[in-house]
C-alpha cells in the first residue's frame, strides 16, 4: 500500500491534473483499510506501478557486503584487544635474566664435555693411588688390628686366670702380648704371680666397665640428639606439606590397620600376619616390659590383683610428639604430661572393666591403641592376661582355662613372635607359661625369652650360675631365638621411664653377673630387647606378607567367581548398602503420603471406622434398642439417643484414633507394595521399620477432644437433608444387615452341621452334637416365637417335644440355641424393613423429620454422618500433622537400625548378602595389604 501511495504521488507530480483526485482516494483507502468511502471509481491499471525485481537483488547484495564489513571490523578489533592483553601479561612476568649469568652457554658446555671425554681417554686404566697414601693406610690398619688382638688376648688371659684361681690345679701357660708369665718355681712365687694376674684382671675389668659406661652414655646422648633431630625433621616435613593434603601414613600404622581388619575374621587365613604376643605368668612384668618399649607408664597398676583382663593391641611407631590414642577415639593423650597419663590409665581400666561385664573375669574383646614418639621402635604388640595357676573365689569358674585358650589362640599363629616373660625373682619351677610356649613353638623359631626383675634375682639367689643357665636356654624346657635380661623398675608406681632406665643401666654396670662374664652385653637392658624384637618382627613381616597377599587374592578370585555364577545380573551390595537402599525407598514412600488424594483418604478412613465400630453399633446399640422396644418406636429412639451419646462421649474418639492409625498403616503398606522395581531382599527391613514406627506413633492428644465434640454434634442431628443421604443410609443399613446375617447363618451352620445339600453333594457328615443342635433348632423354628428371650412355658414345651423325639436337653441349652435363631429372624425382618424404607424418603420429608416410620434408617444415617465427619477430621489431622510425625519417627527407627549391626544382620540375611559382605572385606584387606607391600618395598 505504501508503494502504491508513493508511486501515485510521484505520478501526480508529473500529472498535476490528477493530484487532488488521487490524494482523496488514497486517504480514504488508507483510513478504512480497503473499504472505500470517498473512492467511488476503481483505480486505473496504469496508475499501479509494476514491481522492479532488479532492485531487490541489488538490496540483497548490499546486505551481504554489510556483513563482510562487520566481520572484518570485528576481527581487526578483536586482534588488537588480544594483542594488548598479551603485552600486559608479558610485562607482568618476573625478570629471569639473572639465570643467564649462572647457566653455561652452548660453547662452554661443549668445551666442558669434550674435556671430560679427553681426560677419560688419557687416564684409562693407568690411574694409581699415591704410594705414600697407600702406605699410611696400611700402617693405620695394622695398628688397629694389633690393638684388637691385644684386647682379645687380654680377655682370654683374664678368663684363664679366673679358672685357675677357682680350681686347685696349676694354671696353664698363657701367652700375653703385654707381659709373658714364667713358669712357677715355688709356692710363694706362684702366689705372688697369681696375685699379680688377679690385679691385672681386675684392672682390665674396671677398664672394660668404664669403657662400656662411656659407650652407654655416649649412645644415650646420640639417641637423644637423634630423637630431637627426628622430631625436627618430621615437623619440617609436615610443615612443608599443604594443610589440605592428607598426611602420609607410616608403615607401621598401615600394618596395624590391616591387623584391625583381621581382628574378627573367621577364615583360616585370618590372624596369620606377624605381631608380637606378650605372654607370661601373672605379675611377671609383661606390662612393665611393654611400657619400657613404649617409653611411658600407660597401663594401670594393681596391688596384687589381675590388671590385664583383655587383650591390648599397642602399635608403636615414630612421631614428632610422644602421644597415645585409642583407635576408636580422636583424643590424643600427651605422654609427657602426668595429667594425660593418669587419664589414659583410667580410660584403659574403664575399657577393661566394660569388656568383662556379665560375671566374667577376662574377655576376648581387644582394646586397640597406638603410641607414637621420637625413637620408639616400630612394631605391633598384644599384651595378654597373665597365666594363673590358682583361681580365687572372686573369679569366674572358667578363668584359668579361658586365659590359656586365649593365650594359645594368639600363639598358634605361625607368624606370631612370642615374647615370653619370666619373673627372675621366683623359682623357675613355678612357671606356668614355659610349657604352654614350648607346646606352641617347640623349635623356638619365633620365641624370645625375657627374664625380668634380675636385680631381685641377683639379690635373692645364692647361686648366680642359675641365671646364666636360664639365659643360655639350659634350665627351662623350651627353645628361643634370643634370651634377654631386663630390670623394669623397683616396684614404685611413681618412677618414670627415664629413672627406671637409668637404674637399669647402673645395675648392669655394677652387676656381678656382668663382671663375672655370665651375661653378654647384648643380652641386657630393654634397649637391646627393643632392637632385637623389632628386627625379628620386621624380618618376619617381610617373609610372610607376600604369602598373605597371595592367599587373599586367591580367596577374592573364588568369591568373585561364585558371585558371577550365582548372581550374574545383580550388583555386589553389602549389608550396609542394602540397608541404605531400603532406607531411601522407605523415606521416598513416606513422602508420598502427603500426595494421597483427599477422597481416597476419606474412603479408606470411613471403611476403617465402620470396621472398628460395626460390632459396637450392632451389639451395643441397635440390637438392644430393637429388642427392648420392638413395637414402641419412641422407646427405640430414646434408647438409641442414650446409647449413641454414651458411646460418643466414652469410646468413639479413642476408637476413631485406632481406626486412623489402621488406615495410615494400610495406606503406607499399599504405597510400599506399589513399587514394582523394589528388591525382595529389602522387604524384611521395610516391614520391621514400618511396624516399629507405627507402634511408636502416638496420635496427638488434643485430637481426641476435637473429635469428641464433632462426633457428639453430628450424632445429635436427626434431619436427613437429601434423598442421596437417605439412600446412602439405607445402603449402609442393608450392607450391615446382610453382613451380620451371613455371619449368623455361618454360626448356625457350624452349630447344626451341614444341610441336606452339603451332605449329598459334598459328602459332609454331622457330629453327634451337631445332630442334637439341629433337632433343637428345628423345634425352635416350629415354635414361631418372635421375642428375643423365650418364656419358661415355651422352653418347657420345646424340651418336652424333644424328649418325645428322644433328644434329652436342659433349659439353658435351649436358650443358648435360641439366640442365633432369633438373631437370624430379626435380621431378616430388619432387612425387609430396610428395603421398604428405600422409597419412604418423600413420606419422611412430608412429616418434617418427625415421623416414626423408618427410625432405623435415621439411626444409621446419624451413625454414618458421625463417621463421615470423623473421617474428614482424621484426614485433615493426617495431612497436617500425623504424616509428618510418622515420617520423623520412621527416620528415628531407621537411624537406630543403621547403628545396630545385629538387627541388620537379622533382617538382611541369605547367601547373597553374606557373599557380598565377605567379598567386600576380602577386597578391602587385599587392597590394604598391597598398599602396605608397596610402601614396604619402597622403604627397602
Amino acid at each position: 500500500m505504501s508503494r502504491i501511495l508513493n508511486h501515485r504521488m510521484r505520478s501526480s507530480l508529473r500529472r498535476p491534473s490528477s493530484w487532488s483526485c488521487v490524494d482523496k482516494r488514497a486517504v480514504a483507502f488508507s483510513v478504512w483499510t480497503g473499504r472505500s468511502v470517498l473512492l467511488h471509481k476503481p483505480l486505473d491499471s496504469y496508475q499501479i506501478p509494476r514491481r522492479r525485481y532488479g532492485m531487490l537483488i541489488a538490496r540483497a547484495v548490499r546486505g551481504v557486503l554489510k556483513i563482510r564489513y562487520l566481520l572484518l571490523g570485528g576481527a581487526v578489533g578483536g586482534g588488537m584487544t588480544l594483542n594488548k592483553k598479551y603485552v600486559e601479561w608479558k610485562d607482568g612476568l618476573p625478570e629471569m635474566g639473572w639465570l643467564n649469568d649462572l647457566l653455561p652457554d652452548n660453547e662452554q658446555w661443549d668445551k666442558f664435555t669434550t674435556t671430560l671425554l679427553d681426560a677419560k681417554e688419557k687416564i684409562g686404566d693407568q690411574f694409581q693411588i699415591d704410594p705414600r697414601l697407600r702406605e699410611a693406610g696400611a700402617v693405620r690398619a695394622a695398628e688397629l688390628r694389633e690393638w684388637l688382638a691385644q684386647r682379645y688376648e687380654d680377655a682370654v688371659a683374664a678368663a684363664a686366670v679366673k679358672n685357675a684361681t677357682s680350681s686347685i690345679e696349676p694354671a696353664p701357660k698363657i701367652v700375653n702380648n703385654l707381659q709373658s708369665r714364667p713358669a712357677p718355681m715355688s709356692a710363694k712365687s706362684n702366689a705372688d704371680e697369681t696375685a699379680a694376674y688377679e690385679r691385672r684382671v681386675h684392672a682390665l675389668q674396671e677398664e672394660v666397665l668404664s669403657l662400656q659406661a662411656r659407650y652407654q652414655r655416649e649412645l644415650q646422648r646420640l639417641e637423644q640428639e637423634n630423637r630431637e633431630l627426628r622430631q625436627q625433621n618430621m615437623l619440617l616435613r609436615q610443615g612443608r606439606q599443604p594443610s589440605t593434603k592428607k598426611m602420609k601414613r607410616s608403615l607401621i600404622d598401615m600394618y596395624s590397620s590391616v591387623l584391625d581388619e583381621l581382628a574378627d575374621w573367621d577364615s583360616g587365613e585370618a590372624g596369620r600376619l606377624p605381631r608380637v604376643v606378650v605372654v607370661g605368668d601373672q605379675s611377671a612384668g609383661k606390662t612393665s616390659v611393654l611400657e619400657m618399649l613404649a617409653q611411658a607408664r600407660i597401663f594401670p597398676r594393681g596391688a596384687g590383683e589381675m590388671c590385664t583382663r583383655a587383650p591390648v593391641k599397642v602399635t608403636l611407631s615414630e612421631g614428632p610428639y610422644h602421644v597415645a590414642q585409642f583407635n576408636d577415639s580422636s583424643r590424643e593423650f600427651d605422654l609427657n604430661k602426668e595429667a594425660d597419663l593418669a587419664d589414659l590409665r583410667k580410660e584403659v581400666e574403664l575399657r577393661m572393666r566394660n569388656s568383662v561385664r556379665g560375671g566374667r573375669t577376662v574377655s576376648n574383646q581387644q582394646i586397640a591403641m597406638s603410641v607414637k614418639g621420637p625413637g620408639i621402635p616400630r612394631m605391633v604388640l598384644v599384651d595378654l592376661p597373665g597365666v594363673i595357676s590358682t583361681q580365687t573365689v572372686d573369679m569366674a569358674s572358667d578363668t584359668r582355662e579361658a586365659i590359656k585358650e586365649m593365650t594359645k589362640q594368639y600363639m598358634d599363629n605361625p607368624n606370631a613372635i612370642i615374647l615370653c616373660i619370666q619373673d627372675g625373682s621366683v623359682d623357675a619351677e613355678r612357671s606356668n607359661v614355659t610349657d604352654l610356649v614350648s607346646s606352641c613353638d617347640p623349635s623356638g623359631k619365633r620365641t624370645i625369652f625375657v627374664l625380668t626383675k634380675v636385680d631381685l634375682a641377683e639379690e635373692n639367689l645364692a647361686n648366680p650360675n642359675r641365671i646364666r643357665r636360664i639365659l643360655e636356654g639350659k634350665l627351662f624346657p623350651m627353645k628361643a631365638l634370643g634370651y634377654y635380661a631386663v630390670v623394669t623398675g623397683r616396684s614404685r608406681k611413681d618412677d618414670s621411664i627415664q629413672s627406671i632406665r637409668e637404674y637399669e643401666e647402673r645395675f648392669f654396670r655394677s652387676s656381678k653377673l656382668f663382671k663375672d662374664g655370665m651375661v653378654a652385653a647384648g643380652q641386657v637392658t630393654t634397649r637391646n630387647l627393643a632392637l632385637g624384637v623389632a628386627e625379628c618382627f620386621w624380618r618376619m613381616v617381610r617373609d610372610s606378607v607376600e604369602q598373605q597377599a597371595d592367599a587373599f587374592k586367591a580367596m577374592r578370585f573364588n568369591l568373585e567367581s561364585e558371585w558371577k555364577n550365582t548372581f550374574p545380573r545383580q550388583r555386589e551390595l553389602d549389608r550396609d548398602e542394602l540397608f541404605e537402599r531400603a532406607r531411601a525407598e522407605l523415606l521416598d514412600k513416606s513422602a508420598e503420603l502427603s500426595g494421597v488424594p483427599a477422597a481416597a483418604w476419606e474412603a479408606r478412613l470411613q471403611k476403617a471406622l465402620w470396621a472398628a465400630a460395626a460390632q459396637r453399633i450392632f451389639a451395643g446399640i441397635y440390637l438392644p434398642a430393637a429388642a427392648n422396644a420392638s413395637e414402641d418406636v419412641d422407646k427405640f429412639n430414646t434408647s438409641v439417643d442414650i446409647k449413641l451419646r454414651e458411646w460418643a462421649e466414652n469410646e468413639l474418639a479413642t476408637l476413631s484414633i485406632q481406626a486412623g492409625r489402621q488406615a495410615l498403616r494400610e495406606e503406607f503398606s499399599e504405597l510400599m507394595s506399589k513399587s514394582s522395581d523394589s528388591d525382595a531382599i529389602y522387604e524384611p527391613v521395610k516391614k520391621a521399620a514400618v511396624d516399629e514406627a507405627l507402634s511408636r506413633h502416638q496420635w496427638e492428644e488434643r485430637a481426641q477432644d476435637v473429635l469428641r465434640v464433632l462426633q457428639v454434634n453430628a450424632l445429635q442431628d436427626r434431619c436427613v437433608a437429601s434423598r442421596g443421604e437417605w439412600d446412602s443410609a439405607v445402603s449402609l443399613m442393608e450392607d450391615a444387615l446382610k453382613e451380620r446375617l451371613k455371619s449368623t447363618e455361618e454360626d448356625l451352620k457350624s452349630l447344626a452341621g451341614p444341610g441336606f445339600r452339603e451332605r449329598w453333594l459334598y459328602w459332609q457328615s454331622s457330629s453327634e452334637e451337631q445332630n442334637r443342635r439341629s433337632e433343637v433348632k428345628s423345634e425352635l423354628e416350629r415354635l414361631g416365637s418372635s421375642r428375643p428371650n423365650l418364656s419358661y412355658d415355651e422352653v418347657v414345651a420345646v424340651r418336652d417335644n424333644l424328649r418325645r423325639r428322644g433328644v434329652d436337653t436342659d433349659n439353658e441349652y435351649i436358650r443358648e440355641t435360641w439366640k442365633p435363631i432369633y438373631l437370624k429372624q430379626f435380621l431378616q425382618r430388619a432387612l425387609s424393613r430396610a428395603r421398604d424404607c428405600r422409597k419412604s424418603f418423600y413420606l419422611y420429608t412430608q412429616q418434617n423429620g418427625t415421623g416414626k416410620e423408618c427410625c432405623e434408617v435415621v439411626m444409621f444415617w446419624r451413625v454414618q454422618s458421625a463417621l463421615r465427619t470423623t473421617a474428614n477430621a482424621l484426614r485433615q489431622q493426617i495431612g497436617n500433622r500425623e504424616a509428618g510425625r510418622l515420617d520423623r519417627e520412621l527416620r528415628e527407627v531407621l537411624d537406630e537400625m543403621s547403628s545396630d549391626a545385629d538387627m541388620k544382620k537379622k533382617l538382611l540375611s541369605g547367601r547373597r548378602v553374606e557373599l557380598a559382605e565377605e567379598l567386600k572385606r576380602v577386597r578391602h584387606v587385599q587392597e590394604k595389604l598391597e598398599e602396605f607391600i608397596e610402601a614396604l618395598n619402597k622403604e627397602k
